[in-house]
């Protein structure tokens, strides 16, 4: 498959679901690529890109940046508190805001630079033990307080198990980002992102189907 092809499938989920052409923005996932595949994404003109590793991010994207700087990063993967501070000079957005203890060093890392990545929560709709992720029944009283910390929420994030209907866990998601009043729903990856648009996703999470299969992990 190739990005125009995603992009194409993307802009027909957004026309069967009724909603505005380009409201979804595709994250390129380019975690574990080479960055010659990388390069031929960036010089097709698509801007927006996911990396689930502080240092890996750290070694790849100021080199590209210096040759394309409108480019947007977003952290995708778990941030450690003692990572933070690279994260939020690294990245434009993190979707990994997922316990109190993280939302306190982000909030004392915004005070100290004036400023803060864009922020989602991340929401384990399965349960699951191994899984990073706020619980659903406690995704009200987290969001109450990020907001508290005047952290900039945009919305959720979850990545539903493997073995379950994903759709169950995107209206899910999007029921508990409408009863927050908050408009941003990352949801979606290679394998489900039409579903999830039909469910609101803002933003859909797309690699191997762009780059091709990771070369390692």
């Amino acid at each position: 498959m190739s990005l125009s092809e995603i992009s194409a499938r993307i802009s027909a989920a957004e026309e069967k679901a009724s909603r505005p052409t380009g409201c979804v923005k595709l994250i390129a996932v380019s975690k574990v690529q080479p960055n010659e595949r990388v390069e031929a994404v960036l010089q097709q003109g698509h801007r927006i890109y996911g990396e689930n590793r502080v240092q890996e991010a750290a070694g790849k994207w100021p080199g590209f940046r210096e040759t394309f700087s409108d480019v947007g990063l977003h952290l995708l993967g778990p941030l450690q508190t003692n990572k933070a501070k690279q994260a939020v000079e690294l990245f434009d957005t993190i979707h990994s805001l997922d316990r109190p203890k993280l939302a306190r060093k982000l909030a004392d890392l915004a005070q100290e630079r004036g400023s803060c990545p864009d922020l989602f929560i991340q929401v384990n709709t399965g349960a699951e033990p191994q899984k990073a992720g706020i619980l659903p029944q406690d995704t009200d009283a987290f969001v109450a307080e990020c907001r508290a910390l005047q952290l900039p929420v945009l919305g959720l994030m979850s990545i539903p198990p493997v073995d379950e209907e994903p759709s169950l866990h995107f209206a899910l998601l999007a029921k508990l980002a409408a009863r927050n009043d908050l408009q941003g729903l990352s949801m979606g990856m290679s394998g489900d992102f039409e579903s999830a648009i039909a469910l609101g996703a803002t933003h859909v999470r797309v690699g191997s189907a762009i780059f091709g299969q990771r070369v390692s992990t």
